[in-house]
């Protein structure tokens, strides 16, 4: 009777593994089948030893159609769902994930596993060298034209002996290569780039691409398509563009932290990123600061041959032209000292941008340019550094504190440095914008860091002379042909006064700004006279032009802030309307493109942008297209609205354009440096038309 009872109770625990499954020795659990999937542990050693982690797996095997899922779905499904609560002396049990495959079923996205997969697993002991038993209950979906939940109960046993290999353990590694990990050599994510809900990511092959796909994941989840992909570079390289399907109203994916997952056949790399704003350079967050700053540096040498910083080369030039013949030590020192004054206004404009966000007003890059009084000391500075030229006066230094610094002295060369800075402000040089938004976005250590990037890399030029100063050797002896330059370089400091006057008249007013233009004629002319008299009078001149250069600064206190300040004009006042953020929806519903144009009377590069592209040509024909609205917004004088118009697009600078329309009603944001090919292709895609799509 016993024996036929024991023969029953074998049979009926065989009938019913799924509730209490046989515990395997040698590291291979028993196969437990529940529907249409059948799981079992299995170990990668056949005992603890004194491991403090071990290499465990879950292994599951589904019937031809099925599928269960990754750690994220995607449009629909779970991840499994796994409890250990039942296990003996474990402490904590990791599940990592192999690189997924994508199921694309009727316009709906997946992300997960068929016909079989083992998800590696790291075991923590509480008493090392102690057996450990497994109790696992997996809660898994798995679907094919529908979707069934099935629970398994899954059971394996570790002995407290020798840790050796079990016969599973060829099976666990091969299963942790196929997680992806961070940054390897065959795959690399290059850039990340959003616009509204669509994301561009940028990445390299090693040995080339054959069919790559990409797997987004982000807090709170988000589900986006399958990408499209654009090959170039004998397929190394892949641009894949993916959107949002179902985004909430005023959704934007530009400075959100997300997390990659890129896969190409057995090749995978996982890579933090943060999307950057579109039509600028992205780096993975994994690289992080350190790629940031190249870029700055990049940005800020490239910043020297900006149209903006075209009136500070004739202070470049006369440095030059003054170390004609001298000796190298003193080549080297002044040019030192000029990069010196550059790095030392960035660091100064980073601390002041510091203070203002903390305070939380609004920063970017050139902002000090729409403020009055700093426009009127940069008139006022432009209009000295003039007279300087035209020998109208010197400011000798004492003798000690000269010789301190360098027999003639680095005051000069120093001031010159912190000038060219100043007037480079208003341009925005490539890879600028991205710096500076990068910096902005973060901390002060951040904002620091990229500031003062950007200042090595405006100073690289005088940098490399101070290497080499031979090379100002070459250039000939100061003579008398200097007088005659002087002369023509200090008109070519006095356009630039000009210029600066026209800006000054958008905030003050055009009776203001000529007073103010007309104090900086009465000061010149106060220094020619004092120049040319004698006695009293020799000492009258200078102090009559710094009165002159008080009564300038009054200017915006006499008339009031903004009083009679120039209303936002357009080159065509026909096609171009005022910014309004609020109607932008309403167009677009209506089946028109609007083209943003954020724009500043002290910005060059958006002059730029409209004397070579916007208003020429093809473009401009375009502009007047009645389905189309042109907004202008014009950040001359400070404005919230603009300012966080920008910062919600991960923008601190301008020029920025963006296009809207039925095709991208989330915008396409253009690259700092207009074309016609860019605008003219933004502007087909945001209609819809098949012209422009997969860029």
């Amino acid at each position: 009777m016993k024996r036929h009872a024991s023969l029953l109770l074998l049979l009926l625990a065989v009938l019913a593994g799924g509730a209490f499954p046989a515990a395997a020795q040698d590291g291979v659990g028993s196969w437990v089948k529940a529907g249409q999937v059948e799981a079992r542990l299995v170990s990668a050693v056949r005992g603890t030893g004194d491991l403090t982690a071990l290499p465990l797996g879950l292994e599951l095997r589904l019937e031809p159609g099925w599928k269960t899922y990754w750690r994220s779905p995607g449009d629909a499904g779970f991840a499994p769902r796994l409890d250990w609560s039942r296990s003996g002396n474990l402490t904590d049990a990791t599940l990592s994930y192999p690189a997924p495959h994508r199921f694309s079923v009727l316009g709906f996205e997946t992300a997960g596993y068929d016909t079989a997969v083992l998800f590696p697993i790291q075991g923590k002991p509480a008493e090392p060298g102690k057996t450990v038993d497994l109790a696992l209950t997996a809660e898994l979906l798995v679907c094919s034209e529908i979707c069934v939940p099935q629970t398994l109960n899954l059971a394996l046993a570790l002995p407290a002996g020798p840790a050796e290999p079990s016969d599973a353990a060829n099976d666990v590694a091969r299963a942790q290569a196929l997680v992806p990990r961070g940054p390897n050599g065959l795959l690399r994510i290059d850039a990340v780039r959003a616009t509204g809900t669509t994301l561009e990511v940028e990445a390299t092959a090693a040995d080339g691409f054959v069919t790559p796909d990409l797997f987004v994941e982000t807090e709170p989840p988000l589900t986006f398509s399958a990408p499209k992909t654009v090959f170039s570079d004998n397929d190394r390289h892949v641009r894949l563009t993916l959107t949002v399907t179902e985004p909430q109203p005023g959704l934007d994916l530009a400075g959100r932290a997300l997390t990659l997952t890129l896969v190409d056949g057995s090749k995978a790399v996982e890579a933090p990123a943060t999307a950057s704003a579109g039509g600028a350079l992205s780096v993975p967050a994994g690289a992080g600061l350190a790629a940031m700053l190249g870029v700055a540096l990049l940005g800020g040498l490239i910043l020297n041959l900006m149209p903006c910083v075209l009136p500070v080369l004739s202070l470049k030039l006369m440095s030059v032209v003054k170390h004609g013949g001298r000796a190298p030590a003193a080549v080297r020192a002044g040019f030192l000292a000029s990069a010196a004054g550059i790095l030392t206004s960035f660091l100064l404009m980073a601390s002041v941008l510091v203070g203002v966000k903390a305070a939380g007003g609004a920063v970017g890059w050139g902002i000090q340019f729409q403020q009055p009084l700093f426009l009127i000391f940069m008139v006022v500075l432009v209009t000295l550094f003039s007279a300087n030229l035209w020998g109208l006066f010197e400011v000798p230094l004492p003798r000690m504190l000269a010789d301190r610094l360098g027999g003639e002295g680095l005051a000069g060369p120093f001031a010159t440095g912190m000038f060219a800075t100043l007037l480079a402000t208003p341009c925005s040089a490539p890879f600028l914008g991205t710096a500076v938004g990068f910096a902005l976005s973060k901390g002060p250590v951040e904002v620091y860091a990229i500031f003062s990037a950007l200042g090595v890399g405006l100073a690289l030029p005088y940098l490399a002379v101070a290497a080499w100063p031979r090379v100002a050797g070459w250039l000939p002896r100061p003579g008398r042909w200097m007088a005659m330059l002087k002369i023509v370089l200090g008109f070519a400091l006095m356009l630039t006064a000009v210029w600066l006057l026209s800006v000054l008249t958008a905030q003050i007013g055009e009776v203001a700004a000529a007073t103010v233009g007309l104090l900086m004629g009465g000061l010149v002319l106060a220094l020619w006279i004092g120049r040319s008299a004698r006695g009293a009078a020799r000492t009258a001149g200078p102090a009559l032009a710094a009165v002159l250069a008080v009564a300038a600064f009054a200017m915006p206190a006499a008339v009031g802030p903004s009083a009679g300040a120039a209303p936002v004009v357009s080159d065509a006042k026909t096609r171009w309307v005022p910014f309004a953020e609020a109607e932008i929806r309403d167009h677009v519903s209506a089946g028109r493109i609007v083209f943003v144009d954020v724009t500043a009377d002290w910005c060059i590069t958006c002059q730029a942008n409209k004397k070579l592209v916007l208003n020429r040509d093809e473009v401009a024909k375009r502009m007047e297209d009645p389905s189309l609205v042109a907004m202008r917004a014009d950040w001359t004088r400070p404005d919230a609205t603009i300012a966080k118009f920008l910062a919600d697009h991960g923008r601190y600078g301008i020029p920025f354009n963006i296009v809207y329309g039925p095709g991208a009603p989330d915008g396409i944001a253009l690259p700092e440096l207009l074309s016609d090919g860019a605008v003219l292709e933004a502007l087909n895609r945001a209609a819809g038309n098949g012209a422009g799509k997969g860029a």
